[in-house]
């Protein structure tokens, strides 16, 4: 560098003041939101319990989908918060799922909801537990879908316009609990696991989505991972809260 350029670049440091690195654009601020929807399991008015229009003819059972499920709607399989599987003699497994779809109230979550969770995840080989939406044979965001043979991940997805990511973490691992949290926003649907910005998919939902809501627990057949060992009779994950918050101004 010549004399003269340091010169002048010391004169522009003395009359300026030091140069500093622009930051990068945040985030625009979420827009405040209130609570829309706040889940009791037991509720007959809320959920509909042992069968889904996002399995074959409404349920029971889903062997296309690599599942040995067969939906049943005992309430000692969902009801509680536990979602629960058992195995039955013929090799499938009873198992508990619940649906806002059909149900009296009929919610659905919307372009801009933000839903908020925390689940148990379960320990043993063969459970897949999920939260996830449907609507009209699509429409559906996983909130979250995990398999304990991959121990700390998480598999997060946008089967609507596009998005999926595994998210691995020492804080997630079989028994653990963790806390999620989505935004359904238009132009990106962006997840949140135990506080931290997990992944958004740039994608969204667009502006008139909305799907019902399914809470279950699947057992995997083991064309992609593995069915539940022999001797494993039962299997459980739990939810301790689901609520769904959409903006003031909606």
């Amino acid at each position: 560098m010549s004399r003269q350029r340091s010169a002048i670049l010391e004169w522009l440091t003395q009359k300026l003041g030091p140069r500093h690195s622009v930051p990068a654009p945040a985030d625009p601020p979420p827009l405040e939101q209130t609570p829309r929807f706040t889940a009791d399991f037991c509720s007959q008015e809320q959920w509909v319990a042992g069968r889904s229009w996002a399995y074959p003819d409404g349920g029971p059972t889903n062997p296309g989908d690599d599942k040995l499920d067969h939906l049943v709607p005992d309430a000692e399989y969902c009801r509680s918060g536990a979602f629960r599987a058992s195995r039955r003699h013929d090799g499938r497994w009873n198992a508990g799922l619940l649906t806002t779809e059909e149900s009296a109230g009929g919610f659905t979550v919307r372009t801009g909801d933000t839903l908020e969770t925390r689940v148990r995840l379960p320990v043993e080989a063969g459970a897949w537990p999920a939260i996830w939406t449907w609507r009209d044979g699509g429409n559906e965001i996983d909130v979250f879908e995990y398999h304990p043979d991959n121990p700390d991940l998480l598999e997060l997805s946008n089967h609507v316009r596009g998005g999926h990511h595994y998210y691995t973490h020492p804080s997630i691992h079989p028994g653990a609990w963790v806390d999620l949290k989505v935004e359904f926003r238009a132009r990106s649907v962006i997840w949140w696991v135990n506080g931290i910005r997990a992944y958004a998919d740039g994608n969204g939902v667009g502006r008139d989505w909305y799907a019902y809501l399914i809470v279950n627990l699947s057992v995997s057949a083991g064309q992609y991972h593995p069915a539940p060992e022999p001797g494993v009779n039962t299997m459980a994950y739990e939810v301790d809260h689901l609520r769904v918050y959409s903006p003031a101004s909606r």
